[in-house]
């Protein structure tokens, strides 16, 4: 073991420490350093014998984290100490009182925010979910700890190579699912693109090195091809007396492998893989005149892409994003988008929320102002939710991290939605009775129904009628928090009458049975007839799907002692498994902590096969489930019940194999299958499962599921496929 030079340490402290306040300096007003250096001895004394997992200091993490609130963010004093002090509620002997008497209610209240909730969770609730709902509840009164947490999450991402895999895995999966997105929503820009870029670096490594060795292989040819694009736009701008700057950055590793994905093209098919950023120095009252001047320039030397105009500074993002995109192409037939912006939008984009308070004109108050009515959003649909964690947690992405659509009411007020909106969305956008007694709507002046999908410009007017009122198939048409909020509030309400009817009619059949409804036998009765709650046992009674039958065969159960109480409510660790699975699989994996050889299936949904990279799920009655770590459920599984997340690893060397998908497309010809099926069953002696083709105007698709050994052999038989003339793509499919 390595010793530790203490000395070292604390030189390494104090060097952090003071590059903080280097960087504070220049928000300080008097007594902020002294409020700041008390926070930093507070946190020093309650972490001092704390470590991380790669053996550092436990102090430099909220040093780090401080860094980044105050650099890469903008925050301020407050938020600094509360980035220092962010984790001793939750990991040390220091309570919430503590703070609040040093520090004061704000710094408290945002630490508060901060810390996990602890304790026992009801069976099928997550923990995560949990915490990130209470975070969003103090989110709605203080931005500050989103903020501050997005600081922490970008931090732990950075120096994630020391924790073990699983935790890896769970920390990434839940960084794309929630705080990438929150992070855009905020308008951080940078944060985000780098939290995606991180997420793929500890999921996929292979692929992300492969595309970051790629963008570092072709960086000498895009510099030149970016010169010689900028040349003439230069000495145009300049004839115009504009003051600006000139970047050519390419895009994130995240967004090219996105493109990979999203178009089955390979990394030298892509063309658009950087853009050019023009950012002007620009009065307040010229900024939007000064933008179209840029982009009347550029469009005087390049021919744009009409389709790929995008106007965010005459109606800016909810995000309060501002900037004018184009897609031109350039004289090597490449199509470039350029970005056209001032420098206040350029901050904003880049730090988000934060950057507003630097800019008191009146152009940048109605951006904030855009924000604060996101918060208020935000603050609503907290206050009329009731719902689960999970339930709370899947509404909340919908409303919140889905692109935006921009629509009118008649008298031409704008109203932003969540794309996939529709008319049902906008009444509840407009107000809560509007929505309850919703009728149907006018779009453009022509009758629509309620499932209607809002476009960019239409303009609504909602019909209503009194005796309207929500139902369950309106749950289908909605996407935003709120209208889904308050249909489920009224559907409850129904429910809750219809109910109070069941309870008595169930207790006079019961009675008819000599059984008194009490609570050990309701919580019998809930798991015999597989519902969630009481209020679904009697409802369903009332509504007739629980008859005197039924409850009969109910009483039998408990006479004949068919009805087992232990069995109905067995643990998920309790595994079972398919016995021809059994006999084929092995000793294929080890899986937990302990590395134990236990029973286990492999999950359909990504099919994987010896030498993917794999994690265990507990599922609450199917056992084991392995996944790979880039199966499309992935994602959500690790962010919303990493508890139920285990190691798993291959260990048998014997030949077993394995079911597996590929896509193939390529030019339709004579002969073409009987290539395929000679390189598959003749060459590399594959067992082909099935085979499905699909040609059409010259173009085929194959969808094929084969038996192999390991992604070794999937890898060679890949390659040559893709090398049979005419065939274009070829690719393993998730499921």
């Amino acid at each position: 073991m390595q010793a530790i030079d203490l000395e070292k340490e604390n030189k390494e402290i104090v060097n952090r420490y003071r590059k903080l306040l280097k960087h504070a300096k220049p928000i300080l007003k008097d007594g902020d350093a002294k409020i700041i250096k008390k926070a930093f001895s507070m946190a020093l004394q309650a972490h001092k014998d704390m470590r991380r997992k790669s053996g550092e200091p436990y102090i430099y993490h909220p040093i780090g984290v401080a860094q980044i609130a105050v650099e890469e963010i903008g925050l301020g004093t407050t938020s600094i100490v509360a980035a220092l002090l962010h984790d001793v509620v939750e990991d040390t002997h220091l309570e919430l009182e503590d703070i609040d008497r040093e520090f004061g209610s704000k710094v408290a209240s945002i630490i508060d925010g901060l810390t996990k909730i602890s304790g026992v969770f009801e069976h099928g609730s997550s923990q995560q979910a949990e915490n990130f709902r209470k975070m969003i509840l103090t989110m709605s009164d203080d931005v500050r700890v989103v903020l501050i947490k997005l600081a922490d999450r970008l931090h732990n991402m950075r120096t994630l190579d020391s924790m073990p895999r699983d935790k890896q895995l769970k920390i990434a999966s839940e960084t794309i699912y929630l705080y990438a997105p929150l992070a855009h929503r905020l308008g951080l820009n940078a944060i985000k693109s780098e939290l995606e870029d991180l997420y793929l670096k500890y999921t996929d490594a292979e692929v992300f090195f492969e595309i970051a060795g790629k963008l570092k292989q072709t960086k000498a040819s895009r510099d030149k091809f970016i010169k010689d694009f900028i040349s003439p736009v230069k000495e145009s701008l300049e004839r115009a007396d504009l003051e600006f700057e000139i970047k050519g950055r390419p895009k994130s590793i995240f967004s090219i492998y996105n493109k990979i994905k999203k178009q089955g093209v390979g990394f030298e098919e892509i063309f658009d893989l950087f853009a050019i950023r023009v950012i002007l120095s620009s009065r307040p009252e010229n900024e939007k005149s000064d933008c179209w001047k840029v982009y009347s320039i550029i469009t005087d030397n390049y021919k744009p892409n009409p389709a790929r105009l995008r106007d965010w500074v005459s109606t800016p993002k909810a995000n309060g994003y501002e900037s004018l995109h184009t897609t031109v192409m350039s004289q090597t037939g490449q199509w470039v988008e350029v970005q056209i912006r001032t420098e206040r939008m350029d901050q904003i984009a880049e730090k988000g929320y934060a950057a507003h308070w630097k800019y008191k004109d009146s152009a940048s108050a109605s951006r904030e102002a855009g924000l604060e009515a996101w918060l208020a959003k935000v603050r609503e649909v907290i206050e009329g939710n009731d719902s689960d964690a999970l339930d709370f947690l899947s509404d909340f992405r919908q409303s919140f991290f889905n692109e935006e659509v921009y629509v009118f009411t008649p008298k031409g007020e704008l109203k932003i939605l969540p794309q996939g909106s529709t008319t049902l969305d906008f009444a509840f956008e407009i107000h809560s009775a509007i929505g309850y007694h919703c009728l149907g709507a006018k779009v453009n002046n022509k009758l629509v129904p309620l499932s209607y999908l809002l476009k960019n410009g239409d303009q609504v007017e909602i019909l209503t009628s009194s005796k309207q009122k929500p139902n369950e198939d309106w749950l289908k048409y909605v996407v935003t928090s709120k209208a889904r909020s308050k249909i489920k509030e009224s559907l409850k309400e129904e429910k809750k009458k219809v109910a109070e009817e069941g309870k008595e009619i169930l207790e006079r059949k019961l009675d008819h049975l000599k059984l008194h409804l009490d609570n050990a036998l309701l919580q019998q009765l809930i798991t015999f007839f597989n519902v969630k709650s009481s209020m679904d046992l009697y409802y369903r009674v009332a509504r007739g799907f629980i008859e005197q039958p039924d409850i009969k065969r109910f009483k039998e159960s408990l006479d004949n002692k068919r009805f087992d109480k232990k069995e109905a409510e067995a643990p998920a660790r309790t595994f079972h498994r398919h016995p021809e699975e059994k006999s084929k699989d092995k000793d294929v994996l080890l899986i937990g902590d302990d590395m134990q050889k236990i029973d286990y299936s492999f999950a359909k949904c990504c099919n994987p096969i010896q030498g993917d990279e794999v994690f265990g799920f507990i599922t609450v009655s199917e056992g084991i489930k392995i996944h790979r770590t880039n199966c499309p459920n992935a994602t959500e599984l690790l962010s919303q019940f990493g508890y139920r997340v285990i190691r798993a690893r291959w260990n048998s060397q014997q030949e077993v194999a394995f079911l597996t998908g590929l896509k193939i497309i390529g030019t339709d010809r004579v002969g073409i299958i009987s290539d395929v099926t000679k390189i598959i069953s003749s060459e590399l002696k594959v067992n082909i499962r099935s085979i499905t083709i699909d040609s059409n105007d010259g173009i085929f698709e194959g969808a094929l599921m084969l038996y192999v050994s390991d992604t070794k052999q999937l890898d060679e038989l890949i390659k040559k496929l893709a090398s049979i003339p005419d065939i274009t793509s070829v690719t393993r499919k998730s499921d």
